[in-house]
């Protein structure tokens, strides 16, 4: 495996100090030693783990192997000394760790000596996160126990091989009715466990893209706002306007030099009323999420799920590589109500990219946050509240562009407190014109006004300073 990723390129192994180990184990479990000798003799190794330096893509790793063929990859003392000496490796040269994990888990030969070693592996991962070294995972078949529950699902980033059995219990320990696709690969994806499942065949890509990605790098600036441009196969701007929308607004920026406002000299299109600026933020012809995206990155790296079991197709964030290398954490709004496990996949993502030193871009979309039952089992308060305080405790320039609806609570907890902008396509509330006009016991007709009430448009979002420009 190793040589997949690292091609011609040579690894350099190392080795941490041998330490004496008593016959047959700390337990002297009866033909311990010799089933030792036989998986050395059998694979080559002396141990269930290797670990040395080497560089994918040209970008230089801290890697580490699990080889299964030694009793299963499980984990023992030595292979602790193994792989908390990986971590203080990549922790000394401040070098990505990639992790290449196929293990069946804790060494039932040497008992509570061996399981133990799991909580070493925490600690030596928490030092490389407090350093701001990232750590990515490819787990291959199978990855289960203690090893899926450290050095694989511990990791910042996942990544899995088609097919491949992940989970913490292994097949020889699950009940027996127990559903196959909730421990594979595919499935562990679906339910938000892992990033992206990736053939071998572009594994070295991949893996190259986000140690890119991730760094180490020097601090860069902030993200810049991005120009709206309709997505392939919708109609442009100035097609839209033909067919009575509105073409792309624009204004003298609210504060000089941010990348993509439109200076004076500009003839202003904004929405004239409340109403308007509302039916265009939902006019679906507008661009959306996808388009902003493909503009801004050539290359993108999806992160995937909350990592608490949960999924929202209508929020996108990971990473992206810009036309000049450089690497900026997107979250986007798809312009669907947001759910709590995109609030949680947003917090992830955002704090990532803070300890990484990586800038993000929010691109803000949503009539506002789920508020079915479901949602509130799931959580939707306190998902909200984490993204409020990831923002609000980034020490990176977070970006915002409002591209779309700005629903309430549920939009702001996605939007910088003093890094917003706003496209002539958007309008940003308290609450939506119908709700205010329900709450306040107003007719239906009164709708219109009560959105003019509410100074959403984005002319006057730039008005009462919410908002730092309008940008197309």
């Amino acid at each position: 495996m190793i040589a997949l990723l690292t091609g011609a390129t040579a690894f350099t192994e190392h080795r941490p100090p041998p330490r004496p180990r008593p016959p047959d184990g700390p337990l002297g479990w009866a033909g311990y030693e010799a089933a030792r000798r036989r998986a050395a003799a059998r694979t080559g190794e002396e141990e269930s783990v290797v670990y040395g330096t080497g560089s994918v893509g040209g970008r230089a790793c801290v890697l580490l192997s699990f080889e299964f063929g030694f009793l299963g990859g499980s984990l023992g003392g030595p292979t602790g000394d193994r792989l908390t000496a990986a971590y203080e490796l990549a922790l000394t040269r401040r070098l990505p760790l990639l992790a290449l994990v196929a293990t069946g888990g804790s060494r039932m030969q040497e008992g509570m000596v061996a399981l133990t070693q799991l909580q070493r592996v925490a600690a030596a991962s928490v030092r490389l996160r407090a350093a701001g070294i990232p750590q990515i995972a490819v787990v291959r078949d199978p990855t289960t126990g203690g090893g899926w529950a450290t050095v694989g699902a511990g990791a910042d980033v996942v990544l899995a091989l088609p097919g491949a059995q992940i989970g913490f219990a292994g097949s020889r320990v699950r009940p027996p009715d127990a559903d196959p696709y909730a421990y594979s690969a595919e499935g562990q994806f679906a339910a938000g466990q892992v990033d992206a499942v990736v053939p071998p065949g572009e594994l070295a890509t991949a893996v190259a893209h986000w140690l890119h990605a991730l760094g180490p790098h020097e601090a860069l600036p902030p993200a810049p706002v991005p120009r709206a441009l309709p997505p392939a196969g919708e109609p442009s701007r100035a097609e839209a306007a033909d067919a009575g929308t509105e073409g792309a607004a624009v204004t003298e920026p609210a504060h000089a030099g941010t990348e993509g406002a439109v200076g004076a000299g500009s003839t202003p299109r904004l929405p004239a009323t409340g109403r308007e600026a509302v039916a265009r933020a939902r006019d679906p012809r507008r661009p959306r999420a996808e388009a902003y995206l493909a503009d801004c990155f050539p290359v993108r790296l999806p992160l995937h799920g909350d990592r608490s079991g949960g999924t929202d197709p209508g929020l996108l964030t990971g990473f992206g590589l810009r036309a000049d290398g450089r690497p900026v954490a997107y979250v986007a709004q798809c312009g669907t109500p947001t759910r709590p496990a995109g609030y949680r996949a947003a917090a992830r993502t955002i704090r990532l990219a803070d300890r990484l030193g990586v800038p993000v871009l929010t691109l803000v979309d949503t009539p506002g946050a789920a508020n079915d039952a479901e949602a509130e089992r799931a959580g939707a308060g306190a998902a909200i509240a984490d993204a409020f305080a990831a923002i609000a405790a980034a020490r990176v320039p977070v970006t915002t562009l409002v591209i779309g609806e700005g629903g309430s609570g549920g939009a702001l907890a996605l939007a910088s407190p003093d890094n917003t902008h706003v496209t002539a396509d958007s309008y940003f509330s308290v609450i939506a014109p119908e709700l205010a006009a329900a709450i306040l016991k107003r007719a239906p007709s009164e709708t219109g006004a009560t959105a003019d009430q509410l100074r959403l448009r984005p002319q006057d979002l730039v008005e009462l300073g919410i908002a730092r420009s309008i940008v197309t």
